[in-house]
């Protein structure tokens, strides 16, 4: 089958595309036909070698989210039939390829209506602001939250979730990605270029800090007593959160097909929708493309590879 890989660490020009043999399932996973994956920052920070050996072996393939049809099932999977639309994030990296295995467990139905390139949007991103929000920042109804970057991946997916939850939403981000934010439910708008968040905002219940450094280290400022900095870049100060008495996690995403199913419900209610910032087609100059559009900065959602 078509992948595209690396085969040494370094820049866009280090993504090739090669032949590799076809994933070979287990009895608890499901093969998919790969319709559409997506670029996540991850997958530049493993390009450049920041994950280091923990990537895994070369040639890699990069890519952490799939949605496409069920090409083959499992002895042991019943969830699942031949030909069932789904999107899943896999446990491992690798869906740069026209073929994916991946746990069933960890799969869910595509809604019916999105398409596949909106269903690769959702998974690493839409869990990762589920888990940030739900598990670590405990956001119920009436809670005042704040998210930063909410034109970015996560931040995108993190407002509507937290509208859902009932939540008051704060976002900073640009000027220009103002009317995004506020279309996507955010209550109060920060340009982060102009305006000092942590000198507007106070009495907070959850801070989702996609930025770390300085933006984190204000963070602290606008939260109440009892309530909770989640980060997903760096960890926070244990010492200054346990002089405000303040709760701080720092946590990896994991794959979970139940709360990916509940980020189904909510798209298929209307409740949830992926940004698409740009489509690129999933071969050796798309995906060069696609990187380098990732490392501007620029980006508003999710940048997304369609399989021809």
């Amino acid at each position: 089958m078509k992948a595209i890989v690396i085969e040494e660490f370094g820049g866009p020009d280090k993504l090739h595309e090669q032949s590799v043999p076809e994933p070979k399932i287990d009895a608890n996973q499901i093969l998919i036909k790969l319709y559409a994956t997506s670029v996540n920052p991850v997958d530049t920070k493993i390009r450049e070698g920041a994950m280091g050996a923990a990537a895994g072996n070369f040639p890699l393939i990069l890519g952490g989210d799939v949605a496409g049809i069920v090409k083959e099932v499992g002895d042991n999977v019943s969830r699942f039939k031949l030909r069932d639309p789904v999107f899943a994030r896999p446990r491992k990296f690798g869906t740069y390829a026209q073929y994916v295995a991946v746990d069933a467990d960890v799969a869910a139905i595509k809604p019916d209506n999105i398409s596949y390139e909106e269903a690769a949007a959702v998974p690493l991103a839409g869990l990762t602001a589920w888990q940030a929000l739900v598990d670590h920042g405990k956001v119920k109804a009436g809670d005042k939250v704040l998210i930063h970057a909410g034109a970015g991946g996560v931040g995108s997916m993190a407002i509507q979730i937290a509208k859902h939850l009932g939540a008051e939403v704060a976002s900073t981000a640009g000027s220009e990605n103002e009317q995004l934010v506020k279309s996507l439910g955010a209550d109060t708008f920060i340009d982060y270029k102009k305006e000092d968040f942590s000198e507007i905002l106070s009495d907070y219940d959850m801070v989702l800090d996609t930025m770390g450094g300085d933006v984190q280290h204000k963070s602290f400022q606008v939260l109440k007593p009892g309530g909770h900095l989640v980060s997903l870049l760096e960890k926070p100060d244990e010492n200054l959160a346990k002089d405000l008495g303040v709760h701080t996690a720092h946590f990896m995403m994991e794959p979970k097909g139940d709360q990916l199913e509940k980020l189904a419900d909510l798209i298929k209610h209307g409740k949830l929708k992926p940004v698409i910032d740009s489509t690129y087609w999933l071969n050796e100059q798309g995906v060069r493309d696609a990187h380098e559009k990732s490392e501007s900065h620029h980006v508003k959602g999710k940048i997304v590879l369609r399989e021809k």
